[in-house]
């Protein structure tokens, strides 16, 4: 079968082939003769002379080709901008020793104060004398940015290759540096004004378990939380009054020097809401120059007296009409509060006073009592030690007049702590203390409209945005 379609399929083509050259008989009679191959006799001399024909015609093709293309190519491409240079003659300034010295680096030694250090530890660490210290202070000009120095200060020293003082470099407040530069006795002091700006922040918290644990998670620092419970120390007792779903708003900023952090500002306005009871405060800088903290109707946070004037660690008694007297076994009154805490913790006056009574007084051991006016006083007794102060002596709000014992009749470390108007004792806890006279009529007028509306309004909307939030929330969880 498959010889047979072979078959078929040979005979076909031989058919087409001699179909075409009866077709085309007439080109096949004039060229037949022009191949490669020898197909029947044909004179030697002819058939070589069309093959060399044949090959001289492709040669000259090719020869052709190669000469054109290129020369093709040639025109295509765009012609080329020749461009012409000129040498001018350059002059040179001359070549001076001042030139051909490399400019000098200067070694400051930065040195870091660290606490308990002096300005004359500073000193002797760089290998200076007590000489050299008088020096400086004598050449400042301002010798309080040098005789008040705090950890974490920062002192730039330049030393001679013997050792000697050439320069020092140091802060003398936040926005100016001072740089001094000795040649023998000869001082040059220069000073350099530094940028400083404050970025405010703002934080929310609700108390579920402590304040430090709401604002820690309101991004609240430990320390701006202390500037917080300080404000409000007057009104608010932390470690008693704090209920469970209290809430403060603080506006507050960091100061930055030179675009780099420096330091945490202060509390530009804060609200505090306590067992329902709400509390403000208002930073403002008042005529003298000098920063306050107001609430809303210009009253000064800071309030005549403090509540507590010690950090106490707990209430060891109340004030009472009667208790057992620990000591003695006997029902008394007891007509102070007993606030208990380590021996040796600073005692504060509980506002601005007189020394009236400093010296030993039986059941109370060491005793001070501070006359704040022709009605008020108060009394502190048991302490360790007295401060400095002597009888007849003014002393001020928060001023250290004692600390922490248990002279007398105590079975524990602790201050007792008594309120006194017109001599009589009157529970310190409880007692209304007078409110602070307000801002002048001219300075409140422009806290109310510079200050207290516009970051009132802040806080509102805040307040405002917290509670959407929540509500939205609260809508979510419930479907």
């Amino acid at each position: 079968m498959g010889e047979r379609n072979k078959t078929a399929r040979a005979a076909r083509k031989l058919a087409m082939r001699r179909k075409a050259q009866r077709r085309h008989s007439h080109f096949y009679e004039r060229c037949a003769h022009w191949s490669f191959g020898c197909h029947g006799e044909a004179e030697p001399i002819r058939w070589h002379r069309e093959r060399w024909v044949l090959a001289g015609t492709a040669l000259l093709i090719t020869a052709v080709s190669g000469f054109l293309i290129p020369a093709w190519a040639s025109a295509m491409r765009p012609d080329s901008v020749s461009t012409a240079h000129a040498v001018l003659p350059l002059a040179l300034p001359k070549a001076t020793p001042e030139m051909a010295r490399a400019p000098d680096v200067e070694d400051w030694h930065i040195v870091q104060v660290q606490p308990g250090q002096t300005l004359s530890d500073l000193f002797q660490s760089q290998g200076l004398s007590l000489t050299d210290v008088q020096h400086v202070v004598d050449q400042s000009g301002d010798a309080k940015a040098l005789h008040h120095i705090s950890p974490g200060q920062e002192f730039d020293f330049l030393l001679d290759s013997d050792g000697s003082l050439k320069g020092i470099r140091f802060d003398k407040d936040e926005a100016n540096r001072t740089t001094m530069r000795f040649d023998g006795d000869k001082a040059t002091v220069t000073a350099q004004a530094r940028e400083v700006d404050r970025r405010e922040h703002v934080a929310h918290g609700t108390i579920d378990s402590s304040l430090f644990a709401a604002a820690s998670k309101a991004g609240m620092t430990n320390q701006m939380v202390l500037k917080l419970a300080d404000l409000f120390k007057y009104d608010i007792d932390f470690v008693q009054d704090l209920r469970e779903g209290d809430s403060f708003t603080v506006i507050y900023d960091d100061v930055y020097r030179d675009g780099a952090y420096l330091r945490e500002g202060d509390i530009v306005a804060a609200e505090f809401v306590n067992q329902g009871q709400r509390y403000t405060a208002y930073r403002f800088k008042k005529e003298d120059g000098s920063y306050g903290w107001f609430s809303e109707d210009g009253r000064p946070i800071q309030k005549s007296f403090l509540r507590i004037p010690v950090d106490f660690t707990r209430i060891s008694s109340q004030f009472s009409a009667a208790r057992m007297h620990p000591v003695l076994g006997l029902m008394r009154a007891h007509k102070g509060v007993d606030y208990a805490a380590p021996t040796g913790t600073p005692i504060h006056a509980a506002g601005d006073g007189v020394i009236k009574y400093k010296g030993w007084m039986n059941g109370y051991g060491n005793f001070v009592i501070v006359q704040h006016n022709g009605s008020i006083s108060t009394a502190y007794g048991h302490m360790s030690k007295f401060a400095n102060e002597k009888v007849g002596q003014h002393v001020s709000q928060g001023q250290v007049i004692g600390y922490v014992g248990m002279t007398g009749l105590a079975t524990g470390p602790h201050l007792h702590y008594e309120f006194r108007v017109n001599n009589v004792q009157r529970d310190p806890q409880t007692v209304t203390l007078p409110k602070p006279e307000p801002l002048p009529a001219a300075q409140l007028a422009r806290f109310k409209t510079q200050v207290v509306q516009p970051q009132l309004a802040r806080l509102t909307t805040l307040d405002t945005n917290i509670k959407m939030a929540r509500a939205s929330g609260n809508t979510r969880t419930d479907d």
